[in-house]
């Protein structure tokens, strides 16, 4: 009965090839770990000290190079001067003497002192109007009717004064030597608008033509 006992407190642990290969990686990648850790906190230890002795270095350069501070001259004040009898300031003393100006009865006249005077802006001057524009000539007025003899060219035959002057003085302006023959007293008011007075009917014949040509007329030609 107790050897019963013993056999099942008893138990045997068998590893097959697979499990301790996988223990065996276990154990080694366990072991890295551990000594990478060892690695960093050995170079964090390592920067702490660096700093602390080059702070330590800087620290005692700059005493070193550091000059001592020189004590503050002290400041001499003249003999039998005594500092709290000190003259008070320009401001203070305007401000008495103005109350001792109020308290007189008859306070002293103050001088102003004049404004700068400003010099006078000069103004260019106005420029000049341009000149008028001279009136066109008049146009010449129609001719009176030439004397003599000869051929003369008829433009027209019109009852109103100024339509027949309007004719004679627009060919007047084209070089034509145009007039108007008023008809004589007693007879009907017919103007007649004639062009000049030539010797020869074809001298009148051919102005009669530039006539039709050009101005769009029906002259004729008569004595």
């Amino acid at each position: 009965m107790a050897h019963d006992l013993q056999d099942e407190g008893f138990h045997e642990i068998q590893l097959n090839g697979k499990q301790l290969v996988f223990l065996f990686m276990a154990a080694t990648v366990v072991s890295v770990v551990i000594f990478l850790l060892g690695v960093f906190v050995g170079r964090g230890v390592r920067a702490e000290r660096g700093t602390v002795a080059d702070t330590a270095m800087s620290s005692s350069a700059v005493a070193e190079t550091s000059p001592a501070p020189q004590p503050a001259p002290a400041v001499s004040l003249p003999a039998g001067s005594d500092p709290t009898t000190a003259a008070p300031p320009k401001e203070a003393a305007e401000d008495l003497s103005y109350f001792k100006r109020l308290d007189k009865a008859t306070p002293p006249a103050e001088k102003l002192k004049p404004a700068p005077r400003k010099e006078k802006e000069e103004r260019p001057a106005p420029a000049a109007p341009p000149p008028a524009a001279a009136p066109p000539p008049p146009a010449p007025a129609s001719a009176g009717e030439p004397s003599g003899q000869g051929y003369t060219v008829q433009i027209a035959a019109l009852n109103v004064r100024s339509d027949a002057e309007a004719i004679a003085k627009r060919l007047s302006n084209k070089g034509y030597a145009a007039y108007v023959v008023a008809p004589p007293d007693g007879t009907p008011a017919v103007y007649r608008v004639r062009v000049g007075r030539f010797p020869t009917k074809r001298e009148a014949d051919t102005v009669a033509a530039k006539l039709q040509k050009e101005e769009q007329f029906k002259p004729w030609v008569t004595r």
